[in-house]
């Protein structure tokens, strides 16, 4: 029970974020497309990212297809990873770091305290 309860918050606190930085990312909010031109990457960027996001959430929220959940875990830790260290090289303040590595352990979080439904059968 307590890995479930974990694994809902986590999971819930996932998906606003993701949906919450994807939808600006989808509209090209000018903030968002500041920042995303400041690390050094297209505008265009934001709308390829921001739809994978907010397809990811679907894909971890939906009952079933586990490989497809993998994939989305996956996905969010690339996403997060790279942009964690986007921020490193272009020398951003660690504060800068804060929302992708949040971002980050909650998706590990989820990962690790998904129920056995969630999760691939190992043969």
């Amino acid at each position: 029970m307590r890995n479930k309860i974990i694994y809902w918050i986590a999971t819930l606190w996932l998906s606003l974020g993701m949906v919450a930085t994807g939808s600006v990312q989808v509209l090209k909010w000018k903030p968002e497309a500041d920042y995303i031109t400041h690390l050094g990457y297209p505008v265009f960027a934001l709308t390829i990212i921001g739809v994978w996001k907010i397809l990811g959430v679907v894909a971890i929220l939906i009952p079933k297809f586990p490989l497809l959940k993998e994939w989305a875990y996956a996905g969010f830790f690339f996403i997060m990873t790279g942009a964690i260290f986007s921020h490193i090289a272009d020398g951003d303040p660690v504060k800068d770091l804060l929302p992708a590595l949040l971002l980050l352990v909650l998706t590990l979080v989820s990962w690790y305290f998904r129920p056995l439904d969630r999760k691939i059968a190992m043969a």
